[in-house]
């Protein structure tokens, strides 16, 4: 597939370089080459984002975890990987990948919140990038079912642990100790 600039399709695959050149203003992914524009999303999406990210920012502020982060922020997985996770989390001891511009590697947990637009993206092609690049946790939030699937690494992929819903607390093998009552995260 061909990347979109100014509405003309390249056959090449494009490069971190050529993503930090586009015009500000829009939000974009590069997966392997492919320039993606990505719509803004809709206030359920950043509802829900912004609940995950308050509990979790919580849980990882008290016990000196590390750092929780939110979109959009450039995560960097190789030249031709750029995505912009809608929420993540990078271990204490890999604080070392925060550049001042970007993320230089694969986050210890993504989160990534479902819309129309992004329901193959994020339940395909990304999850078979995360795992790729050794993402160890992936959440796939899905406020139309109001379920959060927890996928775990397991040698090059990434595998569901658990899929949690309205009425349920979700845990994370990763967080020791963080549960998330998954119903007031959809309210």
């Amino acid at each position: 597939m061909g990347s979109m600039i100014d509405d003309k399709v390249y056959d090449v695959a494009l490069t971190y370089d050529d993503y930090r050149r586009m015009p500000e203003g829009e939000r974009y992914e590069l997966l392997e080459g492919d320039l993606q524009l990505t719509p803004a999303p809709s206030p359920l999406h950043q509802r829900v984002s912004r609940r995950i990210q308050a509990a979790l920012n919580d849980h990882v502020e008290k016990h000196g975890l590390g750092e929780v982060f939110n979109a959009p922020i450039d995560v960097v997985l190789s030249h031709t990987t750029v995505v912009q996770p809608d929420v993540l989390f990078i271990a204490r001891e890999r604080a070392g990948i925060v550049g001042a511009e970007s993320i230089s590697a694969a986050p210890d947990l993504v989160i990534e919140i479902l819309s129309p637009s992004s329901t193959m993206r994020d339940q395909v092609t990304k999850r078979r990038l995360y795992g790729r690049y050794g993402v160890r946790e992936y959440w796939i939030v899905d406020p139309e079912a109001r379920s959060i699937e927890v996928c775990v690494h397991s040698g090059r992929e990434l595998v569901t642990h658990g899929v949690w819903q309205a009425g349920m607390e979700m845990e994370s093998p990763l967080l020791e100790g963080f549960r998330l009552a998954v119903a007031p995260i959809f309210a």
